[in-house]
């Protein structure tokens, strides 16, 4: 559970003023303590839940707009199709999660390295085939 901090308003002389609970020398009670954490947590899922409640009424609302569009005749299709394309493109380029420049470089490291050792796999097994060959045919 998160942890909450409270933070003390001062008052006009500049001394911290004290809370309701400072101020009354009862101890407090394990079930009042509880039920104040949980109404912040409350309220805190009920924004939760009304923020993705506004989500996917607009979700909606962009898919209501899709299904009631008219369908393009061929003609207009050939002709848009390539701009179409290179902003559904831009679109999903948004949407990547770009490795950072350490990342791509082990990456680039990888590649590299395994370039290598199948080239070297390629160059042995071609050595070999070339020897068994020529002592088949001589």
């Amino acid at each position: 559970m998160a942890n909450i901090t409270r933070i003390k308003a001062k008052d006009s002389r500049g001394k911290h003023k004290k809370s309701p609970e400072e101020a009354s020398p009862e101890p407090k009670k394990p079930a009042e303590k509880a039920t104040k954490v949980t109404a912040v947590s409350d309220t805190a899922k009920d924004k939760k839940s009304a923020k993705m409640a506004k989500k996917a009424e607009k979700l909606a609302k962009k898919e209501a707009k899709k299904t009631h569009k008219k369908p393009m005749s061929a003609p207009v299709r050939f002709i848009t199709w390539p701009f179409r394309y290179i902003h559904e493109s831009w679109l999903e380029l948004r949407q990547v999660r770009w490795p950072s420049r350490k990342a791509a470089w082990k990456m680039v490291l990888a590649v590299l390295v395994y370039t290598a050792l199948f080239i070297a796999i390629i160059m042995l097994l071609d050595a070999l085939f070339t020897l068994i060959f020529n002592q088949l045919l001589s």
